[in-house]
């Protein structure tokens, strides 16, 4: 699964808008709807502040 569809799974099952989300986190609106979308480009720090929003961190495998 994406980590825009993850987020947006995450969000929704918290109860919360996207609006909401971007108060809390704080960043802006357009780049949770562009997180959640999955556009390829967005900044990673930002991305980590919405997953250490939800308790959850990002991992990174390597291919074998």
């Amino acid at each position: 699964m994406e980590i825009g569809a993850q987020i947006k799974l995450l969000r929704k099952n918290a109860k919360i808008t996207q609006v909401e989300l971007s108060k809390r986190v704080g960043v802006g609106l357009r780049f949770i709807r562009e997180l959640e979308q999955g556009k390829p480009t967005v900044r990673l720090d930002k991305v980590n502040q919405v997953i250490e929003f939800f308790g959850c961190h990002l991992e990174v495998k390597r291919n074998a």
